[in-house]
C-alpha cells in the first residue's frame, strides 16, 4: 500500500478549492507530494465542463463557472460530498478509463456500507442506483495528474438541480442518499466510507494533512 495525503474540509469556497487543486497538481507533477485526496462541501454553485453550454442553465440565480473538467453542467452545494483526487496516473499505472472505473468502484464500496447498491450497467457517466444518478464524475488532467473528480449527493437539496439540465438530462434523474434512505445521513460517516473505499480500490493509505502542513495559502 502506497502513502497518500488527505485534505478534509467542512466547506470550502469553490474558487478557493479550484485554486488549491491547481497548486496541488503542480506539486504532484514536481513529485513534492504523494497522491492526494481532497474532501469537502461547496456553497451553492454551478460548474460548466468542456462539453457544457450556458443554455443548459435554466435559472441563473446561482454563480456559475466554466472549468476545464470533462462533462457538461452540474450543481454543487451543501449536503453534497465533493472529492478531488490529485493522482498521478503514470505512477498508478492507470489510463483515464481505468481511473474513472476505480472512482466509481470506490464510491460504490462506500454506498454499500449504507445498503445502497450501484447499478452494474448504465449508459451514462457517473454512479447510478435504481436507474437514478447519485454521483457525478468529471475529471481533468495536467501531465497525467488528475484534478476535479466526483460529487456524491448525500443530503443534497435536489431542487437545485432543476435550475440546470444536469449533464444534459432532466433533473428528475438525480437522487441522493437521504432520498433513498429516508433520513439525514451523517456526513462524517460518509467521508469515512469514501476514504476506506479509496484506500481499498487504489491501494493508498491516507495521512491527514492541513494547508499549514503543506505550507499552502489560498488567494495570496
Amino acid at each position: 500500500m502506497i502513502k497518500g495525503y488527505l485534505l478534509d474540509f467542512d466547506q470550502l469556497n469553490y474558487l478557493k478549492a479550484l485554486e488549491l487543486q491547481r497548486k496541488l497538481v503542480d506539486l504532484r507533477n514536481e513529485n513534492k507530494i504523494p497522491e492526494t485526496l481532497i474532501l469537502l462541501e461547496h456553497e451553492h454553485v454551478i460548474t460548466i465542463g468542456n462539453r457544457g453550454k450556458e443554455a443548459d442553465i435554466l435559472d441563473k440565480s446561482l454563480p456559475y463557472y466554466y472549468v476545464e473538467r470533462g462533462g457538461e453542467l452540474t450543481y454543487h452545494g451543501p449536503g453534497q460530498l465533493v472529492g478531488y483526487p490529485i493522482f498521478d496516473l503514470k505512477s498508478l499505472k492507470l489510463d483515464v478509463k481505468e481511473f474513472v472505473s476505480k472512482l466509481e468502484s470506490a464510491i460504490c464500496l462506500a454506498l454499500k456500507k449504507f445498503n445502497i447498491e450501484c447499478d452494474k450497467e448504465h449508459v451514462f457517466a457517473g454512479v447510478w442506483t435504481k436507474k437514478q444518478k447519485i454521483a457525478s464524475i468529471g475529471i481533468a488532467l495536467k501531465n497525467f495528474v488528475t484534478f476535479h473528480g466526483f460529487a456524491l449527493n448525500v443530503n443534497t437539496d435536489l431542487s437545485y438541480f432543476f435550475k440546470i439540465r444536469p449533464c444534459g438530462m432532466e433533473a428528475s434523474v438525480m437522487t441522493s442518499m437521504e432520498k433513498i434512505l429516508g433520513e439525514k445521513i451523517n456526513m462524517k460517516e460518509v467521508k469515512d466510507a469514501i476514504i476506506e473505499g479509496f484506500q481499498k480500490v487504489f491501494d493508498i493509505e491516507f495521512e491527514r494533512k492541513s494547508l499549514e502542513d503543506l505550507a499552502l495559502k489560498l488567494f495570496e
